[in-house]
Formats: structure tokens, C-alpha cells, sequence
């Protein structure tokens, strides 16, 4: 079995995403992988966050390597999602795998057709990093 990459949340990422699961008792398709994610996940406070690592709210660029497509994407909790085409929600499978990710971090992901490799490319904008410590 592949190994995992390592993955760092914020305490208050954690806690929100924590009371959204308790709050949504229904199931969705990634809900068992976002739990195992955030029981392995390292936790640091907001103001410790390293600026390379995926937090909600950040903005990401990523590159699907069998392809060589780069795309960018905001992490967002669902009541932020509008249909835009630059957003992912932390409840779907593209989501649950960006969230605490660092620069450079490679993961498998399923696709219709088979699994994609991506990769991290960069963190374009990062909460934490810009100071917005509670939002």
C-alpha cells in the first residue's frame, strides 16, 4: 500500500471541520477518508502554520502529472461553494486530499478512467500567511 503524505492542520481548520461533521449527519462519499485524514493530521495553531502547507481557504496550484495539467483551486467549506470553477469544497475527494498538504507533496487520486498522480506546486494564497488568523 502507497504511504500517505504527511499533512499539517491548523487547530481552527480542525475544529471547524470537526463541528461541520457533527452538524452533517448525512453520509457524503469522502466523509470516512475526511476523518482518517483528520485523525492523522499533525495540528499546529493558526500563527504556526508553515506557509507551504494547504490550509481552508488557501489557494493552490497543483499539476495532474500523467497530463501535465496545472490547475489552482481555493480549499472552502461548503457553504462557500457557488459554482465557481476555482473553488473545491473540503467534502469533496479532490478536497479531503489538498487539505494539509505541503509544496512539493505528491498523492494518488482516483479518476473515472484510472488514478492520477498530482502534485503541490504552490500555495498562492495562505490565510495564516497573510495574518487572517480567524476568519
Amino acid at each position: 500500500m502507497e504511504r500517505k503524505p504527511h499533512i499539517t492542520l491548523s487547530s481552527l481548520d480542525l475544529e471547524r471541520i470537526e463541528t461541520l461533521l457533527e452538524k452533517n449527519t448525512s453520509s457524503f462519499p469522502g466523509r470516512d477518508a475526511l476523518e482518517a485524514e483528520l485523525d492523522r493530521a499533525d495540528v499546529l495553531d493558526p500563527q504556526d502554520m508553515p506557509p507551504t502547507v494547504v490550509t481552508m481557504n488557501s489557494t493552490v496550484r497543483f499539476t495532474m502529472l500523467e497530463s501535465q495539467k496545472t490547475n489552482t483551486l481555493t480549499l472552502v467549506y461548503p457553504k462557500d461553494m457557488d459554482g465557481s470553477a476555482d473553488k473545491v469544497s473540503i467534502f469533496a475527494p479532490v478536497g479531503i486530499a489538498l487539505l494539509g498538504l505541503s509544496v512539493g507533496d505528491e498523492f494518488k487520486m482516483p479518476s473515472p478512467t484510472s488514478q492520477v498522480t498530482v502534485r503541490v506546486d504552490a500555495i498562492e494564497f495562505q490565510p495564516e500567511n497573510a495574518g487572517e488568523l480567524h476568519r
